[in-house]
């Protein structure tokens, strides 16, 4: 029972970095979207926490190469995958 919470508490502290990410205007717009897109799957309940983070790491993996983010979104990005990635089910 309480992985399943030290997983929800990850996944909690991942959207709060992505929101962040989101209301940065100074980062790329496509940057956003995929932050965007990565905030919608960590918060689609009808799955697990663990397929949750992957979808959710999949989406970020595609633009964490992007030559124009600012180096603030790129680390702030790298630290959700990374906190992502011990999301197991």
């Amino acid at each position: 029972m309480s992985r399943v919470m030290d997983s929800e508490a990850r996944i909690k502290s991942a959207i709060y970095m992505l929101i962040s990410i989101i209301n940065d205007t100074a980062v790329p717009r496509n940057i956003r979207r995929a932050a965007t897109e990565a905030l919608n799957h960590l918060r689609d309940e009808k799955y697990s926490p663990g397929v949750r983070a992957a979808n959710a790491i999949s989406a970020l993996d595609q633009v964490s190469q992007d030559p124009n983010m600012p180096l603030s979104a790129r680390t702030k990005i790298w630290q959700v995958i990374a906190l992502l990635e011990t999301v197991k089910d």
